[in-house]
């Protein structure tokens, strides 16, 4: 009963979540405090610690997140300067000047988005700026939309999860006590087999449907884009209007280098912050010769716009449920999950299975991805600590997986749960514009056919439990002897 108690600020915490998801005002930024408030009583009450020593476990532990919040400025800055130089354009351009037909506007959907994703780190901003593009695109050849959209969905979470400058890489990252350009390097492969995977997948789709082979032209499908649905970009994602304009106006290829840039300096293992560094000066040189950018000045300004709108929410929030987890962790409150996660794992592999399932889990009580990787990291790693005994190369390695588990059974596994804010947001974004998709796509059409979550999610668990990741480079986890089990 006692360790019921002391774990009810979780259970809270996900309450007032669930509560402010269901269409009330509250949301995290206010759900954490009041959570953090009644941790602190519990703590005091129950598991008898003073109020000093709590708040001093809270400010302790948010030493250890304080770093994030520079490479999150840094990154919100290469994700602007990428968005409005022309190097997402450039991206979009490449692929559409191939040819599309029905069978392959999900395929590239998928695609596209996945590299988009990686360039500008938002899964939200991909996805808004994108669906205009590709559903009306997938409208002119008579493709499926229900596809597309899934397609479009998937590809948005995919850099996501792997991106250098997206905020829940950064931050899953920075919880583990792990490097973010070693962590990409660490689940590289086996997420590009996913995406391959994934790829195949929508293609086969589209095959036995009977899709037809007519190819589309992206100046007509934007021209097809309602003054309506113009307007509603305007006002919730303008950087996106920036991006369909530069698309219809055309950009050259070579605006693709700043991204080529980041990618390489991060697969040599470069510093996170000399890659997004290069990013942003790469996209001043080349958005000047390409005339994107047209005064030095203002590109300045533009970054230090960046860096003062860098992840506002998001930084209050880890702030509140950093402090959050650091009174959790004082009282003790995930022992009893410890204890029975542990009557069940043999192996130091089962045990990592288990925090991704706990992961899972979190992501679908609390409906918010970033509020599982910030409540749900700091419960892995402690259960992965506490319980496993291995050299400092081999536990890096478990921490490794752990922040991969938080943010891909974040970020994917959002897209398998009915409730979770991101359908709520991807669905709102397609009804607004592509209005046709009314009554046509629904959340569990999208849950249904996003097969790169679907891959994503069951690969990365049954690899971890099975052992067979020791067949994908760089993604093997150390196992008996290298790492022990320990039972208390």
């Amino acid at each position: 009963m006692l360790a019921l108690i002391k774990l009810s600020p979780v259970i809270v915490l996900g309450l007032l979540m669930r509560w402010g998801n269901a269409g009330e005002s509250m949301d995290v930024l206010m759900a954490a405090p009041l959570a953090l408030v009644y941790a602190i009583i519990i703590g005091m009450v129950f598991a008898k610690v003073r109020f000093n020593d709590l708040m001093d476990a809270a400010i302790e532990n948010l030493k250890h997140i304080l770093v994030v919040f520079l490479i999150l400025q840094m990154a919100y800055a290469v994700a602007t300067c990428f968005m409005e130089t022309g190097v997402a354009a450039s991206i979009i351009n490449m692929a559409l000047s191939l040819g599309l037909t029905a069978k392959l506007v999900a395929v590239t959907s998928l695609i596209v988005t996945s590299i988009l994703s990686i360039a500008t780190g938002t899964s939200w901003g991909t996805f808004a700026a994108c669906a205009p593009i590709f559903l009306w695109l997938n409208h002119i050849v008579g493709g499926s939309v229900i596809l597309t959209t899934a397609a479009i969905a998937g590809g948005s979470c995919f850099g996501d999860n792997i991106g250098l400058i997206s905020d829940t890489t950064v931050v899953s990252s920075s919880l583990q006590g792990v490097q973010v350009v070693d962590r990409v390097r660490h689940q590289g492969v086996w997420s590009f087999l996913c995406l391959l995977a994934g790829a195949a997948a929508f293609y086969f789709a589209a095959v036995n449907m009977g899709l037809p082979d007519t190819i589309g032209n992206a100046n007509e499908a934007i021209a097809q884009i309602p003054d309506s649905v113009w307007k509603a970009l305007e006002e919730k994602r303008p950087a996106a209007v920036t991006l369909l304009n530069q698309v219809k106006a055309g950009v050259p290829y070579y605006m693709v280098v700043p991204l080529i840039c980041v990618l390489v300096l991060a697969a040599i293992g470069t510093n996170t912050l000399v890659c997004l560094g290069t990013g942003i000066f790469a996209s001043l040189i080349f958005g000047y010769f390409a005339g994107t950018v047209t005064s030095v000045v203002k590109f300045i300004e533009l970054v230090q716009s960046s860096f003062a709108d860098a992840g506002s929410w998001v930084i209050v929030m880890m702030l509140w449920i950093g402090a959050f987890g650091g009174v959790m962790g004082k009282m003790d409150a995930f022992e009893g999950i410890a204890k029975l996660v542990m009557k069940f794992v043999k192996k130091v592999r089962h045990l990592m299975f288990a925090n991704g399932l706990l992961c899972l889990l979190g992501n679908a009580a609390l409906a918010d991805e970033m509020a599982q990787i910030v409540t749900m990291s700091p419960i892995i790693k402690d259960l992965t600590e506490k319980h496993v005994k291995g050299d400092a190369k081999a536990m890096y390695k478990l921490s490794l997986r752990n922040a991969t588990f938080a943010d891909a059974m974040g970020v994917f596994g959002s897209q398998l749960i009915p409730w979770h804010v991101y359908l709520a947001y991807f669905v709102g974004i397609i009804y607004a514009v592509y209005p046709l998709a009314e009554g046509t796509v629904s959340i569990m059409d999208m849950i249904t056919h996003n097969y790169l979550a679907w891959i994503a999610v069951l690969s990365m668990l049954l690899l971890t439990l099975t052992g067979l990741d020791r067949f994908i480079p760089l993604f093997r986890l150390p196992s008996e002897p290298e790492v022990e089990l320990i039972r208390e």
